[in-house]
């Protein structure tokens, strides 16, 4: 029974990592995207704007076809990385954790591009004015002021990335105990009409899901408490 077990909760677990270094790499460029956008006035902001929303309107296989072509082993940089470096990211537990980057990346990115918009001009130019430059304003005035709403899109995120399965499934696969995520086991228990197996398993999603989408909520109604 113990073994079972262990093995059943073995997609929880690449799942719960797969979806800790997707919300961590979304994190980094969502935010710092967000900031240079809202900061910045140029010509093709708007398309930027779009490309970068993108992922959350195509279907996500339609996602996977484009790392595919860009990660796949004749793809314009996964030749690169498989000739040069030796890297190959296609059926991979790293291919799921970059296809989960690009499906949660623009709830990071909405979410902190509307609170570093709402955070006082006055505050960040007085900050100017006293010498202190860009790096110094993002880390000690915008991005405390704008914390809330970051880590309510990032909590997002991770729920995002906890649940993808078109993007993971065409540039991951699905690998039971090395690239089989709790959606797909989901799917595979379904398909071999093990309907406790997959009872089980949606009921963890759902209440992780849940979980993070009420912390979520909480949060952005304080951020919004305190913009008011």
């Amino acid at each position: 029974m113990y073994e079972s077990l262990s093995i059943n909760l073995v997609p929880l677990w690449l799942s719960l990592k797969v979806a800790c270094c997707a919300t961590l790499i979304a994190f980094c460029f969502g935010v710092l995207l967000a900031y240079l956008i809202s900061k910045s006035k140029f010509h093709g902001k708007d398309l930027i704007d779009a490309i970068l929303t993108l992922p959350l309107v195509l279907p996500p296989t339609v996602l996977g076809y484009y790392l595919i072509v860009i990660l796949g082993h004749n793809g314009i940089l996964g030749s690169f990385l498989k000739d040069v470096l030796g890297i190959s990211l296609i059926f991979t537990w790293q291919g799921a954790v970059i296809a989960a980057s690009v499906v949660s990346l623009p709830l990071v990115y909405k979410s902190a591009r509307a609170t570093f918009e709402n955070v006082d001009k006055n505050v960040e130019n007085a900050a100017r004015t006293l010498g202190s430059n860009e790096v110094v304003v993002f880390l000690i005035i915008a991005f405390p002021l704008a914390w809330r709403g970051i880590l309510a899109g990032s909590m997002l995120a991770f729920a995002r990335s906890l649940g993808e399965f078109g993007a993971t499934l065409m540039i991951a696969g699905n690998l039971p105990g090395k690239t089989q995520t709790l959606s797909m086991a989901v799917y595979d228990a379904v398909q071999a009409g093990n309907s406790r197996l997959a009872s089980t398993l949606v009921l963890i999603t759902s209440c992780v899901g849940m979980s993070v989408l009420y912390l979520s909520a909480k949060l952005l109604k304080r951020q919004n408490l305190n913009e008011s």
